[in-house]
């Protein structure tokens, strides 16, 4: 059984997929780059910028699943310029800042909307 996760307080999926589905006791998190929930743009500014934007979408999907960062068990990080480790690292460490969850970081070729980070996660439901 499968449970489809929406909100306004994160973009609106760009493509074919969900901002996250429900299964059992597991979140399964799309990928969020820093995209503006209010405008669909992309936010101005450095990596760093943009890390804190995509977590901040990653943690209204998460809370409209019944979630949250302390539930978080993976991410995913990927990277445009693996160069920028280090600053998403930083903004990364402020979110989960006790306990973190197992993690990959890859560099990628590109990233949708011009983004140079995303983030992805799955997590278990609050209270489960």
């Amino acid at each position: 059984m499968r449970q489809i996760v929406k909100t306004d307080q994160a973009p609106a999926a760009i493509g074919p997929y969900s901002q996250a589905v429900i299964s059992g006791d597991w979140v399964i998190c799309s990928g969020q780059v820093a995209l503006d929930p209010k405008t669909g743009r992309l936010v101005e500014g450095d990596v760093a910028a943009q890390a804190e934007q995509a977590l901040d979408n990653l943690m209204a999907v998460l809370e409209a699943a019944g979630s949250g960062a302390g539930q978080v068990v993976r991410c995913t990080v990927y990277l445009v310029e693996m160069n920028d480790f280090a600053a998403v690292n930083a903004v990364y460490a402020r979110y989960f800042a006790e306990d973190p969850p197992a993690r990959a970081c890859v560099a990628v070729s590109a990233l949708p909307a011009g983004a140079r980070v995303e983030i992805d996660a799955m997590a278990l439901r609050s209270g489960r």
